[in-house]
């Protein structure tokens, strides 16, 4: 099986498994499926009113998020990167993400000294990656597994 159709299959299990969970929860909710960078994206919105938003906090939706890779693995056999997104809940999680490193960059620019960042998961670990080369400073991740961290310093 290719890359491409591994990934494709991956999604359509990722989607049954959250039109099941948002059936199950009442929650209102379109799906789009899309394959980039070789992830499933899946994204859940809404147009007008809905009750999606009570699961678009980042923390809920990262939580899903891990329930529905566990789903794909538990069919395919293979780990799951997929990327959820629901109602917004990626864009937020960013927005979270963007005044962390502002914090970070801040207290690393005014002490010289190296900080560490609590872990997170991988993709949240590039996108600070890439907020901190914006920033003018250094980054590089640090530990294994659940521990894996990013440490933020001067060049």
């Amino acid at each position: 099986m290719t890359e491409e159709n591994q990934l494709e299959k991956e999604g359509e299990i990722a989607a049954d498994f959250i039109e099941e969970f948002l059936d199950l929860a009442d929650l209102d909710g379109d799906l789009e499926i899309e394959l980039r960078q070789e992830r499933v994206y899946l994204t859940v919105s809404s147009e007008g009113e809905s009750n999606l938003g009570k699961v678009s906090d980042p923390e809920i939706a990262q939580a899903i998020q891990e329930v529905t890779r566990l789903a794909v693995q538990a069919k395919t056999g293979e780990p799951s990167r997929l990327i959820l997104d629901i109602g917004g809940s990626r864009e937020a999680k960013t927005e979270q993400l963007k005044k962390l490193v502002e914090k970070v960059v801040k207290k690393v620019n005014e002490s010289g000294k190296p900080e560490h960042l609590k872990p997170m998961s991988s993709y949240d670990r590039k996108l600070v990656h890439d907020m901190v080369a914006e920033a003018g400073l250094s980054s590089e991740s640090e530990g294994q597994g659940r521990d894996r961290h990013i440490v933020v310093s001067k060049p």
